[in-house]
């Protein structure tokens, strides 16, 4: 097994996602970017669609089906009222 702690796991430093950052930027413009991101939604392209939709807007929160056969639990029983 691999739990706890290891090298190199877990989220970068914000510092190394900055660096990264300036580093598309110099080499990518993000109008053009941006340009063909339209282009591609224009032409009905579901991915593009997609990732406007969730830099806009946000992704939707997920939900959990608790009623699926063999999961029976009493939320009563595990909340407890002062």
């Amino acid at each position: 097994m691999h739990g706890g702690a290891r090298q190199g796991a877990g989220r970068k430093p914000k510092a190394d996602e900055m660096k990264l950052i300036e580093r598309l930027d110099s080499i990518i413009d993000s109008d053009v970017a941006l340009s063909k991101l339209g282009e591609l939604v224009a032409k009905g392209d579901l991915r593009a669609i997609q990732t406007y939709l969730s830099y806009r807007y946000g992704k939707p929160k997920e939900s959990v089906d608790i009623t699926s056969e063999g999961f029976n639990i009493n939320f009563k029983d595990i909340i407890k009222y002062k």
